[in-house]
């Protein structure tokens, strides 16, 4: 079950997952999928300005939540709803398998922030909305439009 609330539920899980402490969360949105009533996976979207937006994604290592209706709305969400151009995502550099799981949804290397943690670079990764995939398995699967609430 695809979940927006309560936002602060999936904002703890996915700190406790990623270890989100140099992004505080504020002012963000929140999707989370159920399986069971245990949260397996977790979107925060946050600095929110009208044509882009941060995401910052987790899932519970193991657990098979990557199906085409959660996909669909991590990026039905931003691109859809709110209407942006792209999603940022900043990974620390020393994450190979966050950074590779981000290029395996189709987000693309955009830069290298240089000393950007107290002991690491991040990475930027960027995805377009003419190049997210995910949009257009609605099409194809026939999937039901999920609205999130924002704020």
């Amino acid at each position: 079950m695809i979940i927006s609330q309560p936002k602060d539920r999936i904002a703890d899980f996915v700190s406790d997952i990623i270890g989100e402490n140099h992004f505080p969360f504020e002012n963000f949105s929140a999707l989370g999928l159920l399986k069971n009533d245990e949260l397996i996976a977790g979107v925060i979207y946050n600095h929110y300005t009208g044509v882009n937006i941060m995401a910052h994604i987790a899932a519970v290592p193991g657990k098979r939540w990557m199906s085409r209706e959660f996909l669909y709305a991590m990026f039905d969400y931003p691109f859809n709803q709110l209407g942006v151009r792209r999603i940022t995502g900043l990974v620390p550099k020393k994450n190979r398998v966050a950074r590779e799981f981000d290029t395996h949804l189709g987000f693309e290397y955009e830069g290298n922030m240089r000393n950007a943690l107290p002991d690491d670079d991040m990475i930027v990764y960027g995805m377009l909305r003419e190049k997210c995939k995910w949009l257009k398995i609605k099409s194809v699967s026939g999937l039901n439009h999920t609205s999130i609430a924002a704020g």
